[in-house]
């Protein structure tokens, strides 16, 4: 039997379904332009994003394991690649770059040039704070949590607030170590 061989983001993305992009950019959008209605606090709207993309993440990692034929990741600056390169082309259509890591190789930033979820967005002025892409942030920190990483994920640069890209600086809190619900030796 021929060992599993690491996809690459290209060829997970051409073989993946996909919905169509406006629909799901818009979308997004309505779901945004409602938490805001909601919650009325543009923090409250940032938390509740994260939220979600966290409960998004944690049922996510699953079929990105089973496509993607990505093994057990040696190190942090690794899985940080896989999730550039890999993980934002399978879900996304668009690779980040991996940049700014720490001395210790547990915080880095990825860098986005391409950020579909706000194709056709304009943030008003009363939005002053919003994080729209939020979302993202909690599917990380969700995907990382069931495959063992505590992370905290925060938005660095964002360009509907007139940067020059869209930066995620994620740093890892802690290994978790995997337990096993029963004993090797029973």
């Amino acid at each position: 039997m021929a060992p599993l061989v690491p996809r690459s983001g290209d060829a997970v993305f051409a073989n993946v379904e996909r919905v169509n992009a406006e629909l799901f950019t818009l979308t997004y959008g309505a779901i945004v332009r409602q938490l805001i209605t909601d919650l009325e606090e543009v923090d409250e709207v940032n938390k509740q994003l994260d939220q979600m993309g966290y409960n998004i993440g944690i049922r996510l990692i699953d079929e990105f394991l089973a496509k993607s034929n990505v093994s057990r990741c040696v190190d942090f600056k690794e899985t940080a690649e896989v999730i550039a390169k890999v993980g934002f082309k399978m879900f996304l259509g668009v690779t980040a770059s991996v940049t700014n890591w720490d001395a210790d190789g547990t915080s880095c930033s990825l860098v986005l040039e391409d950020n579909p979820l706000v194709d056709f967005v304009e943030l008003p002025d009363t939005c002053q704070g919003l994080y729209y892409c939020n979302i993202l942030s909690g599917v990380i920190r969700g995907a990382l949590e069931m495959v063992s990483m505590k992370t905290e994920v925060t938005w660095v640069r964002d360009m509907l607030r007139g940067d020059d890209a869209y930066e995620l600086r994620v740093k890892l809190l802690k290994q978790i170590p995997e337990e096993y619900p029963y004993k090797d030796d029973e």
